[in-house]
């Protein structure tokens, strides 16, 4: 017999459901700590004995920040469902800003080491930066519910569908195909698990289950990291940075900049006021995804919380502001609650704090978790079509343009980057083993391949499971075996700047790089055969479990 408050069953904060939403959170928040980790030491001169900087003064400001919030999120969720008598509400995602991180490190903190040389300049400028962005968001919050009241759904989704399919799906995506072995068998138990609703035996969630096959293949799979031996050097080299380290209060040198370098923190204005107004309407947009999925959260409290956290990173040593995420109808589709939210900040913090981000890293790679957060990013532009009238839907299809070409140009400045003047051969052979701001050439290059077929073949097995005709599914997906053992999909072969189709009795010159894609084809078989065993399974549920 459920619990009941008042004649009202009790909300619930936790779920098993939660560890879907959790793990998908926690990839996309370990994402930006290790940018935040690879990005200071290599850019920024935070390396040596400067490392102490993000693992001293950073990390933990980041802990700090990234944990106050979700559990705020997490009160809120309980506060709404108690006030409306539900019990299916999914508090707001939260952690660090994506686009705030990028530009903060690129046009705050690297033109300032550049200038001076010295890694702790740097640091001391950027958390300037995240202060003046915490205090505009909180500010923004005031007048935020206004704009929300008088701008069209249309126009708050659009935007984040748009980055949905580029700064999220999209890169995601090339990782999956980029990785296959590894990455594509999870793709299929999350696929199944949240399109086709299959309850896997035993009741794991299917990003649970995703998250360990995944992690097996890595390790059963060492070619995934280059070698077994590299697997146990990257933890090696990963455990010299473990140890903890509390968060320190840093508003000593936040005025020492303000008050020492008055005429740099006014060239940085151009930079901080833009990004600070850019993340008010970023948040708004979320708590607008967020009632369009459901749950109707107070604007001004939610963009208040959202300023103050990124207020309590800067004065405790992190240089990037902390953000609503975009994603919230996902992880309701998946059955999350609250619970996710208090376990995604309480994981992050730990790992902040003890310095142990590089082997969580090394144990668990990202490739099998991305499967989770690019079901996200569909759901999501799914729900700017669904939710809006259906007189708007051009208006949200102009919407997306925007947002797809910030990608482009992402991915764009990230190949000029590694190329460094090379020809789209060399720079194909550095993206093998490099990437800058999701820079995957390898990985676009397979995906774009046959795409016609590609995106019939990917369409019509996500529409068979939605439908639960999960043998329809399987057979799709041998379709795209045989297709790319043919040479119709994703192979490819370059030479120079010439990018063609590769087929398997082809010939091609000593000096091409040539990419038949059978790995990929056995991905497409394992997904075939996992949606196979579903329609054995006949274990199915109308929707996931409270």
């Amino acid at each position: 017999m459920s619990d009941t408050t008042n004649g009202v069953p009790a909300y619930h904060l936790w779920t098993v459901r939660d560890l879907d939403g959790f793990f998908g959170l926690f990839v996309d928040n370990l994402v930006q700590l290790l940018l935040i980790v690879t990005l200071c030491t290599y850019l920024c001169g935070m390396k040596d004995e400067a490392s102490i900087l993000i693992f001293g003064r950073i990390l933990p400001g980041a802990a700090i920040s990234v944990l106050v919030g979700n559990i705020f999120y997490a009160w809120q969720a309980k506060r709404l469902a108690a006030r409306t008598g539900r019990q299916d509400v999914t508090a707001l995602p939260y952690g660090i800003n994506t686009p705030s991180l990028l530009v903060y490190v690129f046009f705050v903190m690297v033109p300032t080491f550049e200038r001076t040389k010295s890694a702790e300049a740097a640091w001391q400028m950027g958390l300037v930066a995240c202060l003046g962005s915490g205090i505009i968001e909180f500010a923004g919050s005031f007048v935020a519910p206004a704009i929300r009241r008088n701008t069209p759904r249309a126009a708050l989704l659009s935007t984040l569908a748009g980055i949905a399919i580029g700064f999220i799906s999209m890169t995601f995506a090339l990782k999956i195909w980029q990785y296959p072995l590894v990455a594509m068998i999870p793709m299929a138990l999350v696929l199944a698990g949240y399109f086709g609703r299959v309850r896997w035996a035993g009741g794991l969630p299917a990003g649970l289950l995703a998250v360990m096959v995944g992690t097996l293949l890595a390790w059963c799979l060492p070619s995934h990291w280059t070698g077994m031996d590299m697997q146990v050097a990257q933890l090696t080299d990963a455990w010299s940075h473990a140890g903890w380290m509390l968060p320190k209060w840093c508003g000593g040198a936040i005025l020492q900049t303000l008050q020492g370098s008055t005429a740099d923190v006014w060239g940085n204005l151009t930079v901080i006021i833009p990004m600070g107004i850019f993340n008010v309407i970023g948040s708004l947009q979320n708590v607008e995804s967020a009632e369009a999925a459901g749950d109707t959260f107070d604007t001004r409290s939610s963009l208040a919380a959202n300023g103050i956290g990124t207020i309590i990173a800067a004065l405790f040593g992190s240089c990037f502001p902390t953000t609503i995420y975009i994603g919230h109808p996902g992880w309701k589709a998946m059955g999350a609650r609250a619970g996710y939210s208090i376990l995604n900040g309480i994981v992050i913090a730990l790992l902040c704090l003890s310095g142990t981000i590089a082997i969580a890293s090394a144990v668990i790679p990202l490739e099998v978790g991305v499967a989770i957060v690019l079901w996200i990013g569909v759901i999501i532009t799914a729900q700017a079509f669904q939710t809006t009238p259906d007189e708007h839907a051009p208006a949200v299809a102009l919407g997306l343009f925007p947002a797809i070409a910030a990608w482009g140009a992402t991915v764009v400045l990230g190949a000029f980057i590694v190329a460094e003047g090379a020809t789209v051969e060399q720079v194909l052979r550095n993206s093998l083993t490099t990437e800058v701001s999701g820079f995957l050439l390898h990985g676009l290059n397979l995906l774009e391949r046959g795409y016609i077929f590609t995106c019939m073949i990917v369409a019509a097995a996500a529409a068979n499971l939605i439908d639960r005709r999960y043998r329809a599914a399987a057979i799709w997906c041998l379709f795209g075996a045989a297709a790319t053992a043919a040479g119709l999909m994703h192979a490819y072969q370059v030479s120079g700047n010439t990018i063609d189709n590769c087929f398997p009795f082809g010939s091609s010159a000593t000096e091409t790089l040539s990419f038949h894609a059978y790995d990929i084809a056995i991905g497409y078989l394992a997904m075939g055969g996992i949606f196979w065993a579903a329609d054995r399974l006949g274990k199915c549920s109308k929707s996931p479990d409270n």
